[in-house]
């Protein structure tokens, strides 16, 4: 880790996506590095919420929790 409390991380992209993260950077005035650190943040948080309910839904249906068609909440 960098003194910051930071670490570096290296990814391969292609040229298309560079030069449209270079212009992303120069458009909005931020550094490559913050806009990736920011893309791969939104992308973690993003998946671990999802992982988290599809493993919530499977305890719930391994606890039997479970409301078939014909008889869901609220049906009339």
């Amino acid at each position: 880790m960098d003194g910051d409390g930071t670490t570096v991380v290296t990814a391969r992209i292609d040229a298309t996506l560079k030069a449209k993260l270079e212009a992303l950077a120069r458009g909005t005035r931020r550094s490559k590095s913050y806009l990736a650190a920011e893309a791969i943040a939104a992308y973690v948080a993003l998946n671990e919420w999802q992982i988290a309910e599809i493993e919530a839904g499977i305890a719930e249906l391994d606890a039997g929790d479970v409301v078939s068609e014909g008889k869901r909440r609220g049906a009339v």
